[in-house]
């Protein structure tokens, strides 16, 4: 009788402490999420609450969820559900990464995934303080590293593309060129292609330059802008397609 008792008490301090595992994994993930809600990303406090608490839960079944099974020879490895939910979880991140171009996207965002998986994993396996260091180290590179980022140099190898919208027949396009040239940039690739729509009454091209050899392409932007016959001017940094 008295051994009873006692197992009904273990068996609900375990029960308690799982309930906490699970609560911790759910109030990290949500801070996470509450991150990238607040950044308008793709994903944001839904996704990475549901993806902690669900990694955070599977590790607890693995760790407790077979131990009524019935046999002597029966060899549990808790670590291969473990093993399933980091491979499971690419799918995920594979869906939240896209190329347009040459550019790409959803990285970060993937990688982030990736980590709120780990931390939930953390939760579950009842490593408390790994998990918010963790959690700490999710805001420092995400609010911390990008103001470092902006502080350093920029590199005159980062590439730009320059699209310009300008009127067609009137050699605007070997002086959008020469103004490259003239700011220092080398040009490393040039698409064009011939609008189906007037503007201003003129047919137009828009040209898609991809340029590099300056820190950073507003200068040129400016001055293409100020040319006779352009009509529109829009850049892309590929430093930034990783986001």
């Amino acid at each position: 009788m008295i051994g009873a008792s006692v197992t009904a008490v273990v068996a609900g301090a375990q029960t308690w402490k799982q309930i906490g595992e699970l609560g911790l994994a759910f109030g990290l993930a949500s801070l996470i999420g509450v991150e990238r809600e607040w950044r308008h990303k793709p994903t944001g406090l839904r996704t990475h609450t549901l993806v902690g608490v669900g990694a955070a839960l599977f590790v607890i079944v693995s760790k407790y969820g077979f131990s009524d099974v019935p046999g002597r020879h029966v060899v549990l490895d808790p670590s291969r559900v473990a093993a399933q939910i980091v491979s499971g979880i690419g799918f995920i991140g594979a869906g939240l990464i896209f190329v347009r171009g040459d550019a790409v996207r959803g990285l970060t965002t993937a990688a982030i995934i990736w980590m709120t998986t780990a931390i939930g994993m953390a939760c579950g396996a009842g490593l408390v303080h790994i998990a918010l260091v963790a959690t700490a180290a999710h805001f420092v590179v995400v609010l911390v590293y990008p103001r470092l980022l902006a502080a350093l140099p920029r590199s005159r190898h980062v590439s730009f593309d320059l699209r310009v919208v300008y009127a067609d027949g009137r050699g605007i396009l070997r002086a959008i060129l020469s103004e490259s040239t003239r700011h220092g940039f080398a040009i490393v690739r040039v698409t064009t292609h011939q609008l189906e729509r007037e503007i201003q009454g003129m047919s137009a091209v828009a040209v898609t330059l991809e340029v590099q050899g300056q820190p950073t392409v507003d200068p040129l932007a400016v001055a293409v802008t100020d040319l006779h016959g352009v009509f529109e001017v829009a850049t892309t940094d590929h430093s930034r397609n990783g986001e």
